[in-house]
């Protein structure tokens, strides 16, 4: 019965892959050629050995899917069903971190804490790293850092750095990373979790919004002197200042230098 179970958990990982990335072409092909498939197996093993308190051996397990797939996973991570680490290489999992079902990691993700190296053993059984909620894609390059939670259904850009939490079905980009996509509008399948096409610029949309408040303060100024020429019944003087007439300068008194000098006494 166990190893009916894990048979089927084993073809589910595989199909998944397969279901999310058109170059795999048989189940054969992913087994022996795929390093997130590989890591996985690494961990699941690890995994088992660290829940039952053999640490070290689920460690060197792990050590070993590093040095063969160039994934590091944390035996202690949790993670749940048809995880898909797509290329994989560089990709980091810390102790702490969570990750649940359907969830697609790309190259050079991290998924690390940022507590301080000092005092580590006060930070032993303490949440470190992030949570991935159902559904979640982090783009390849992306750091995700701290005890937060990335909602269900949630994307990453490539490169972002997250480092609060990110609500569910969104879609982040930056450093640090924001919403560019809302709710709703991100369900489909993302490569990369990097939406295409045109992606709003939360920096220009400041740049934008700054511009528009320059424009209308400008044309309240000119309303405003253009109230105050019909009330005085002539042009705005030139050294007009926001409706305020500016004092004139005032000419210095320069001695003329044909002035003879007084005579003095010998």
């Amino acid at each position: 019965m166990v190893g009916h179970m894990l048979f089927k958990q084993v073809r589910d990982e595989i199909d998944s892959m397969m279901a999310r990335d058109p170059a795999a072409r048989s189940r054969f092909e992913v087994v022996i050629a795929y390093p997130g498939f590989q890591a996985l197996m690494f961990y699941r093993v690890g995994h088992w050995l660290w829940r039952r308190n053999w640490s070290l051996l689920g460690r060197f397990i792990s050590h070993c899917g590093r040095v063969l797939t160039g994934i590091d996973i944390h035996p202690g991570a949790v993670i749940g069903r048809r995880l898909f680490i797509d290329h994989g290489m560089g990709l980091v999992v810390g102790e702490t971190a969570e990750i649940g079902d359907d969830v697609t990691l790309y190259q050079g993700v991290t998924l690390g804490g940022v507590a301080p190296s000092v005092n580590s053993a006060a930070q032993i059984h303490r949440k470190r790293h992030p949570t991935l909620r159902n559904g979640v894609i982090v783009g390849s390059g992306a750091q995700v850092l701290g005890p937060i939670t990335v909602g269900e259904g949630a994307r990453c850009g490539a490169n972002a750095v997250v480092v609060a939490d990110v609500p569910p079905g969104v879609t982040v980009v930056g450093i640090p990373a924001r919403v560019v996509v809302p709710r709703g509008q991100s369900q489909e399948f993302q490569a990369y979790g990097t939406p295409t096409g045109q992606i709003p610029d939360p920096v220009a949309r400041a740049i934008d919004g700054l511009l528009d408040q320059v424009s209308r303060l400008k044309g309240r100024i000119d309303q405003l002197e253009g109230q105050l020429t019909q009330r005085d019944g002539q042009p705005a003087p030139d050294n007009m200042v926001n409706g305020v007439e500016a004092p004139a300068p005032t000419t210095p008194v320069v001695e003329n230098p044909q002035r003879p000098l007084p005579a003095q006494n010998s």
